[in-house]
C-alpha cells in the first residue's frame, strides 16, 4: 500500500497532465493551514515560470479538472496560485480499510533492505550503569526497533569497555582486599573456583576507590598498569577473575538493561579484538597506511578540504600501548568480517564527533570498510537537571541509573494509588510499566542531538506531551472494547464507515498518515517522529471520544463502524509504543 501522499500527489498529477502541465508539479503536502484545508499542492506556483502563466489561472485548470474527483471533496484554487484540497470521506474510508486489513498497516518493505549494525551500549564491566548511559541505551533500542520495523535486518551490539586500565584497577583493588585469592599465585596450576569471589556490591565498590588512588599514588597506578599488561598477556589467574568480573558484571547489566526492556544481540567487548590488533598494525604499516610521529603509530586523515584541524588518528603509543582508537577499529574490522554490514551506526555522546571522525575516516583510508559501507555517527545530546547542568543526585553525585528507574517507578506508583482501586500487585506492576513509559517517552520525544532536562513530575503527569497520557489513551481504547465485547459484541468482522463528523475524520486521516511517518523516522534514525505522531494520534482519539457516542450510539451498523475504527487505532499506538520500547497496561 502507497503512502497516502504519494496516492494523492498521483491523483493530483493526472490532473495537471489532464490540463496539459507536467503531472511532476502534482506533489501533494499536509496542509500548514489545517483551518483552511486539509492537504495541498503548490505546483501552479512551481509552473508559472515553466508555461508563461499567471499560477493562478494553472490552478484554476488543474481545479477544473478535479471537479469529478472521487478522492477530493473540494479542490479550491486560491490566489495567487495555491491549490487547497479536502478527502472525500469514501476515499478515506478505503484508505484505512486498506490499512486495517494489511500486514504492517499496509507499509510497504525497504526498497533496499540493510544489514545494520547498531553499536548503543558502551558500558563499562564493573562500574555500575548511571543517567549517563540511559540516552544511548534508549535511543539505540528504539532505532533498532524502527529500522526492523521497516525490514532491514539490523544486529544490536553492547560494545563493553572490558579490557582496559579498569580492568587493572579492579584487580589491582582486590589484590590489596584479598592477597590471599589462589588468582594471585603464578605458580598455581590447579583449577579456578566457578564462584566468583565478590558480589556485584563488592565489585562496584572496589572500581571507584582503586580509581581515586591510583590518581593520588602513582606507584599504585603502575601496579595496575602492569596488572592489566599480565590480563592482556594472558596470565592464568588474572584472566579467570577478569571471566569472573565479566560474568559477575553483565548479570547485573542485563538486569539493569532489561528494566528499560532494552535488549542487544551481541554482548561483545573491546576484549574479543584483542588477538585482532597485532595483524591490524601490521596490515596499516605495510600498505603504508600508517607511519611514526613522534614515537607513536598513526595514519594522517587531515583532507584538503577541512575548515577545521583533525588531528591523525593514532594507532598506537610510543609505549606500543593500544588506546580506544585501536579497538575501535578493529572492531570494524571484526564486524565487517564476520558480519559484513551495509551500515554501522554509532549512537553516542555528540561531543565525541571529531573522535567518530577521525576513526571514521581512518577506517575509509584503511579500507578497513569497503566504499558503500555507511559509518554513522548519531550524537546525541545530555540530559540536564532543573540548572541546565548534566543531572546529578540532590548532593551533587552522578545517579545510577537503578535509582533513577526506583524513583520514577515510585513517584508513578504514587500517582496511580491517588483515586484509584487497584489491588497492591497490579498497583507495583503498573507502576513499573508506566515508569518505563515516562522516561522513554520523556527522553525519546526530544530530537536525539538536543540536550533537555529530566523533570519528573511532567514526564509522570497523565496530561500533555507523555508516555503516561499516550497509555492512558490506549487504556482509555482497551476499556471501551472491553465493555463492548461485555455487551455481546464482537471485534471480528467489523465494518467500517464513511466518517460522520469532523472529529472521526480527523482522526482517520491521522492513521493513515503511519506509513509516511514511520519511514521517515527509519530513514531520518528519528524517534522523535514516532513521538509526535503518536501524540498527535491520541489527541484525535480524545478529541472524537468526548465528541462522539460510542457504546450509546443506538444504530448496530454505525456503532460496529465505531469500534471498528478503536480497533485499528489501539493497534496503531500499541505498535508505535512498542517501537519506542514500552508496552500498556490493561488498566491504569
Amino acid at each position: 500500500m502507497k503512502k497516502i501522499l504519494e496516492l494523492l500527489s498521483e491523483e493530483m498529477g493526472k490532473a495537471f497532465e489532464a490540463a496539459g502541465y507536467d503531472s511532476a508539479l502534482g506533489r501533494v503536502t499536509l496542509s500548514n493551514r489545517p483551518d483552511l484545508c486539509e492537504y495541498q499542492c503548490n505546483g501552479a506556483m512551481a509552473g508559472a515560470k515553466q508555461y508563461r502563466k499567471p499560477p493562478i489561472a494553472i490552478a484554476n485548470d488543474v481545479a477544473g479538472q478535479l471537479e469529478t474527483s472521487s478522492v477530493f471533496s473540494e479542490v479550491r484554487a486560491v490566489a495567487p496560485g495555491f491549490l487547497n484540497l479536502k478527502l472525500s470521506e469514501e476515499y478515506l474510508l478505503k484508505a484505512v480499510e486498506c490499512m486495517a486489513a494489511e500486514p504492517k498497516f499496509g507499509l510497504e518493505p525497504a526498497d533496499r533492505p540493510k544489514k545494520i549494525i547498531i553499536d548503543y551500549g558502551g558500558a563499562n564491566v564493573a562500574k555500575p550503569l548511571h543517567v549517563g548511559h540511559i540516552r544511548a541505551a534508549v535511543i539505540g533500542e528504539s532505532i533498532k526497533r524502527i529500522c526492523r520495523y521497516v525490514g532491514h535486518e539490523v544486529i544490536g551490539d553492547v560494545h563493553l569497555g572490558d579490557w582496559g586500565l579498569q580492568m587493572g584497577l579492579v584487580i589491582t583493588g582486590l589484590q590489596d582486599r584479598q592477597p590471599e585469592l589462589v588468582y594471585f599465585d603464578e605458580s598455581y596450576q590447579g583449577e579456578y573456583p566457578d564462584e566468583a569471589p565478590f558480589t556485584i556490591s563488592e565489585l562496584e565498590e572496589i572500581y571507584p576507590a582503586a580509581s581515586a588512588r591510583s590518581k593520588e599514588d602513582p606507584e599504585y597506578k603502575a601496579r595496575a598498569m602492569e596488572a592489566t599488561f599480565k590480563l592482556q598477556n594472558g596470565v592464568r589467574g588474572y584472566r579467570a577473575l577478569w571471566k569472573h568480573i565479566l560474568n559477575v558484571s553483565v548479570a547485573d547489566l542485563k538486569k539493569n538493561y532489561g528494566s528499560l526492556n532494552v535488549e542487544f544481540d551481541l554482548w561483545k567487548g573491546e576484549s574479543d579484538v584483542h588477538d585482532l590488533i597485532p595483524e591490524m598494525v601490521d596490515y596499516m604499516k605495510e600498505n603504508g597506511y600508517a607511519h611514526i610521529s613522534e614515537g607513536a603509530l598513526v595514519v594522517d586523515v587531515k583532507e584538503d578540504t577541512d575548515t577545521r584541524e583533525i588531528p591523525p588518528c593514532m594507532i598506537l603509543k610510543s609505549d606500543g600501548a593500544s588506546l580506544y582508537n585501536t579497538t575501535d577499529l578493529a572492531t570494524i574490522m571484526e564486524r565487517m568480517r564476520l558480519y559484513s554490514p551495509d551500515e554501522i551506526i554509532y549512537v553516542v555522546d555528540k561531543r565525541q564527533e571529531l573522535y567518530f571522525e577521525q576513526v571514521f575516516r581512518c577506517a575509509r583510508k584503511t579500507k578497513l570498510v569497503k566504499p558503500e559501507t555507511e559509518l554513522v555517527f548519531l550524537g546525541f545530546g545530555t540530559m540536564n537537571g532543573a540548572d541546565g547542568k548534566p543531572f546529578k543526585t540532590r548532593d551533587g553525585g552522578v545517579m545510577r541509573l537503578e535509582a533513577l528507574i526506583r524513583e520514577t517507578g515510585d513517584e508513578m506508583y504514587k500517582k496511580i494509588r491517588e483515586g484509584r482501586q487497584m489491588p497492591e500487585e497490579d498497583a507495583v506492576r503498573v507502576a513499573k510499566q508506566v515508569a518505563v513509559s515516562a522516561l522513554k517517552y520523556g527522553d525519546l520525544s526530544n530530537q536525539a542531538s538536543k540536550d533537555y532536562v529530566f523533570d519528573i513530575d511532567r514526564f509522570t503527569s497523565f496530561e500533555g506531551d507523555t508516555g503516561p497520557y499516550i497509555l492512558y489513551t490506549i487504556v482509555r481504547i482497551k476499556s471501551i472494547l472491553t465493555k463492548y465485547r461485555e455487551q455481546g459484541g464482537s471485534l471480528d468482522g467489523l465494518k467500517l464507515q464513511a466518517a460522520g463528523g469532523e472529529s472521526e475524520k480527523a482522526l482517520e486521516m491521522k492513521l493513515v498518515e503511519f506509513n509516511t511517518m514511520i519511514q521517515s523516522a527509519a530513514e531520518e534514525l528519528a524517534p522523535h517522529k514516532v513521538c509526535a505522531y503518536i501524540y498527535d494520534l491520541a489527541n484525535a482519539f480524545n478529541h472524537f471520544y468526548h465528541e462522539t457516542k460510542i457504546l450509546g450510539e443506538e444504530d448496530t451498523l454505525r456503532r460496529e463502524s465505531l469500534i471498528g475504527l478503536l480497533v485499528i487505532t489501539e493497534d496503531v499506538l500499541n505498535v508505535c509504543i512498542d517501537l519506542l520500547g514500552f508496552e500498556a497496561p490493561d488498566r491504569m
